[in-house]
């Protein structure tokens, strides 16, 4: 995941607390590592998730796509309702294909990328 957020141009990263990396793009973060929360937590357990990624995407539409497949790894709590954003537990990660990663961290990028840099990287990559 790192590797893929740090191939998409003109990023850098900050971190947040728990020294969690936030990449961003044009000082807007659009991949970021949560602290636990009481909001994303096992339904066994009860234990916060220490481990959530947050992805930015595009739309509301775009985000229901993704949390209310049922075979999707993705997920969402009530505190980002309203939010374009999707969760993913790190743990979980290797269940997508390196393309499905890629394609998530890409959409996350041109979500918050410049008109003129999504362009840019769109036409350097137009869609297969």
């Amino acid at each position: 995941m790192h590797e893929l957020a740090l191939a998409m141009p003109h990023v850098t990263v900050e971190y947040g607390t728990g020294d969690n990396p936030v990449y961003q793009v044009g000082g807007k973060s659009f991949v970021f590592f949560r602290n636990p929360r009481p909001d994303a937590v096992d339904p066994d357990t009860g234990e916060r998730h220490a481990d959530v990624i947050v992805f930015w995407v595009e739309s509301e539409a775009e985000k229901q796509a993704l949390v209310q497949d049922e075979a999707s790894q993705f997920f969402t709590t009530a505190h980002f309702n309203g939010h374009p954003s999707v969760l993913l537990r790190a743990s979980r990660i290797g269940e997508l294909t390196r393309d499905e990663l890629a394609e998530v961290v890409q959409d996350a990028w041109l979500s918050r990328a410049s008109a003129r840099r999504a362009a840019d990287w769109l036409r350097a990559h137009p869609p297969a």
